[in-house]
């Protein structure tokens, strides 16, 4: 789908809505992008180690990971920005070799975290920026500037400049300007850590829409935010130390992690001795090499006795609309469990109140230490 089909559908009733639906699953697959056994190193210092990856065409890949575990260096691989003292595997994009070529031959749209407008170039000249380096015909920047806008929700901006902009206006855009060309990839390098949490949502949200407005535009979103993971990704990618740790859809990292790391990074997770978790006679119960892997809002606070594991609330922090008991068990003292639960009217838990906790057992996932 061109930027001129997808403005097309912009605001339009529910059955042009579902035309385009139809539209958009008719497109057919293929492989997007397309890494084999690539290794970087710096010195000694291997950034990323012998990894592989296939992406399909039109899916949306976030890539999580701590600092230094090598997510901004593969973004910048498949971009043609790496120069390191090794450098091995190959790239292809759409089915075309990229491997050697320079950036500007790549055809990819790029939006890093400082948005890096022109200050003195207006809205329209800032994002028809790429189209004049092209060497594109005036009318033809002129319609697809102006259909790039219009998918980003800023049809009426382009007589604007960047100081008269909110920092959400720039974010859009900037990625109306990475948007233009019709890249065949389009690479975020953490487009959202600049903005405020309210405003972080609603542009996720727009985001996630985009995608759904384009859904032949392979997308990579490097992002240290578990939220853009969890609410925009086809499949997300979760690295540790240059490798790959887990790839599956949100879901599957959520629900079923490998390992305690993961089931870490992807929200707060309750690992604890299987013999604590899982009743005499259940197979589980002995398992030495694991951990049990409890998600805070998998437990529910009941009257003591009522429920598999006692003990005493310890803290109680209110969110708004949930809350977040801290629970010292008699069974693991130093160690306090999470506990996640809607607010409701009445009575609230309290701290120092002694009570139980109940859970599904067939909820429990073991996990690698």
């Amino acid at each position: 789908m061109t930027l001129a089909s997808a403005s097309s559908i912009l605001g339009t009733g529910a059955g042009a809505a579902a035309q385009a639906g139809h539209e958009a699953a008719a497109v057919p697959r293929g492989a997007g992008v397309q890494i084999d056994h690539l290794t970087v190193r710096y010195g000694e210092r291997a950034v990323l180690d012998d990894l592989s990856l296939t992406l399909e065409r039109g899916e949306l890949l976030t890539v999580l990971g701590r600092s230094g575990c090598g997510k901004t260096t593969l973004l910048r691989f498949i971009a043609g920005f790496v120069q390191a003292d090794h450098v091995t595997g190959r790239l292809s994009v759409a089915g075309r070799d990229l491997t050697d070529a320079p950036p500007h031959r790549r055809n990819l749209g790029l939006l890093f975290q400082s948005y890096a407008l022109f200050p003195h170039l207006s809205v329209f000249d800032n994002v028809a920026f790429g189209l004049r380096a092209r060497r594109m015909v005036r009318s033809e920047i002129a319609r697809r500037v102006a259909d790039a806008l219009k998918l980003v929700q800023l049809g009426d901006a382009g007589h604007l400049m960047p100081a008269q902009l909110s920092g959400g206006m720039q974010q859009r855009v900037a990625l109306a300007r990475a948007l233009v060309i019709e890249p065949d990839v389009l690479l975020l390098d953490e487009p959202l850590s600049a903005l405020d949490a309210n405003l972080r949502a609603s542009v996720r949200s727009e985001i996630k829409a985009l995608h759904e407005r384009l859904p032949d535009l392979t997308i990579v979103c490097v992002t240290h935010d578990q939220d853009d993971a969890l609410v925009l990704s086809d499949r997300t990618l979760l690295m540790r130390d240059g490798r790959i740790a887990q790839l599956g859809t949100p879901q599957q990292l959520y629900e079923h992690p490998a390992d305690s790391f993961i089931a870490s990074y992807l929200g707060a997770a309750n690992l604890l001795a299987p013999s604590l978790v899982f009743p005499i006679g259940d197979a589980r119960h002995g398992e030495r090499e694991q951990l049990a892997c409890l998600r805070p809002e998998q437990l529910r606070i009941v009257p003591l006795g009522q429920g598999h594991l006692h003990g005493v609330i310890s803290a109680v922090d209110w969110y708004g609309a949930t809350l977040s008991i801290a629970v010292t068990l008699d069974a693991l003292p130093a160690e306090p469990v999470l506990v996640s639960m809607q607010r409701v009217a009445g009575s609230m838990p309290v701290k120092g109140e002694r009570i139980s906790l109940h859970y599904g057992v067939d909820d429990v996932v073991l996990v690698r230490p």
